[in-house]
């Protein structure tokens, strides 16, 4: 049986990157299955984890030799000096890190509960939508919690959040980045719109077919295709190239100059919202379904607590109808 842990180990284990709780019983204190393994992976010997655990190298053979029985496959190749895991020990190691990351994360969540966030929170958002309305929510956040520094930056492209050194992104669209995780705070649908000025010089389209022969409007936005504009008929997504005479990377550029009657416009209803119910733009093929580009927050999968925080008040307030998660018309 394995012995209790020494003072110099502590109640808890730090491996690099790894922060290991130990798991307590009524007579000692012992890594779970999960930390075990995870720790024998990164030092690829047993009886390296063993000194690390402080156990006998025989206890730790046979904790290893008591998973790969309840699992009933190998997990790894062992050697005299060291072991290597086989495809089901690499599959072990995926999900049981994942577990213990986020059981780590659930905990510091709940200590975390408590106490107000602090330190630096850096923010990234989308150009016009963080203008208007994510700056606001920022505003109130750093009255709710004045111990935080907030860096506030806004682009009209997506930027590298582990190489920016961002604690979260505000952004349509989805998940750019494998390292990140995500959460959906607002559904965002978008519409063809265009001036009654326009419409009443040019004509109304009435089919989608009838756009290659009107004025539009182009949003350059990432890497779209310039020109082209995409819709759904029956859940299956369609193109059509579309004649450009004025362009711009500005999502509020193009829209003034759809106000102003140059052409026809893809906008986001909660952009347009106000503009249709004052009758300064119109609908154009209004039944036609645009690819929908939802509103999300991205993080790197190790949030901090401050970040957490954060992610947290604007998923509220986008239940709240805050963020304009409600539709605007029917």
């Amino acid at each position: 049986m394995a012995g209790s842990l020494t003072s110099d180990v502590a109640a808890t284990l730090h491996f690099g990157s790894f922060h290991f709780l130990p798991l307590v019983n009524t007579e000692t204190q012992t890594a779970t299955d999960f930390e075990f393994f995870i720790l024998l992976a990164k030092l690829r010997s047993l009886s390296g984890a063993a000194r690390a655990l402080d156990l006998s190298p025989p206890a730790a053979t046979k904790r290893l030799g008591v998973i790969e029985q309840r699992l009933g496959v190998r997990l790894v190749n062992r050697t005299t000096r060291s072991v290597s895991l086989t495809p089901e020990g690499e599959t072990y190691l995926r999900y049981a890190s994942q577990i213990v990351g986020q059981v780590r994360e659930m905990e510091e969540a709940i200590a975390g509960a408590k106490r107000d966030p602090h330190g630096l929170l850096r923010i990234n958002a989308t150009l016009g939508f963080g203008r208007t309305t994510i700056a606001p929510l920022v505003s109130e956040f750093a009255k709710r919690y004045p111990s935080v520094e907030v860096q506030f930056e806004v682009t009209d492209r997506p930027v590298d959040l582990i190489e920016g050194a961002f604690d979260m992104a505000i952004r349509f669209g989805e998940l750019p980045d494998s390292r990140l995780s995500a959460r959906r705070i607002m559904s965002n649908r978008r519409f063809l719109c265009a001036s009654p000025k326009y419409l009443e010089k040019h004509g109304t389209p009435e089919r989608v077919e009838d756009l290659a022969e009107h004025r539009c409007i182009i949003h350059r936005q990432n890497d779209d295709a310039y020109g082209v504009w995409r819709y759904i008929v029956n859940d299956h997504i369609e193109a059509i190239k579309v004649k450009s005479t004025l362009s711009s990377n500005d999502g509020d550029i193009a829209l003034r100059w759809a106000l102003d009657g140059h052409g026809v416009l893809i906008r986001s209803e909660w952009d347009l919202a106000k503009y249709v119910q004052s009758g300064r733009l119109h609908l154009v093929l209004p039944n036609t379904v645009l690819p929908s580009a939802d509103l999300f927050v991205y993080y790197p999968r190790q949030r901090n607590q401050t970040a957490r925080a954060c992610v947290y008040r604007l998923s509220r307030r986008a239940v709240s109808g805050t963020l304009y998660a409600c539709r605007y018309w029917s």
